[in-house]
């Protein structure tokens, strides 16, 4: 009955720099974009397969109430160098207690964005449990 993830529909006080984040630093495309009294009012992103991100303009101030989104990648590192040779701040990578790589940053609405580079250890495949202390 379920499949999968469908999108997560995020706001941006600004699409341009949302774009500049997604596609230019991240090297996503665009699948649509909505229009809304033609002007640009949001977008699609195309996150691989079936999964994408939804952008629509918010109001300045707004902040949505999502956690975070985790996106996988098969090169962390190059995520991480793209991302602040764009300006954007990206944390070092680190071995999480999933055994997972991961690196953290923020998209110019303040969405926090986990970047996750599995490992043959990673729990998402093991199972088990995961000792955490934050």
């Amino acid at each position: 009955m379920i499949k999968r993830l469908a999108h997560i529909c995020i706001h941006s006080e600004d699409l341009t720099e949302t774009e500049r984040f997604y596609c230019g630093a991240l090297g996503l495309e665009k699948g649509f974009i909505f229009e809304k009294d033609d002007a640009l009012f949001g977008f699609y992103i195309k996150l691989g397969g079936d999964s994408f991100i939804e952008v629509f303009k918010g109001q300045p101030g707004a902040i949505g109430n999502i956690n975070h989104l985790a996106i996988e990648t098969d090169d962390i590192e190059k995520v991480i160098t793209e991302l602040r040779a764009h300006g954007f701040k990206a944390t070092d990578k680190k071995l999480g207690g999933d055994h997972t790589w991961q690196s953290w940053t923020e998209d110019p609405s303040g969405v926090r964005i986990e970047f996750h580079q599995y490992t043959a250890d990673s729990m998402q495949f093991k199972g088990g449990i995961c000792e955490v202390d934050w």
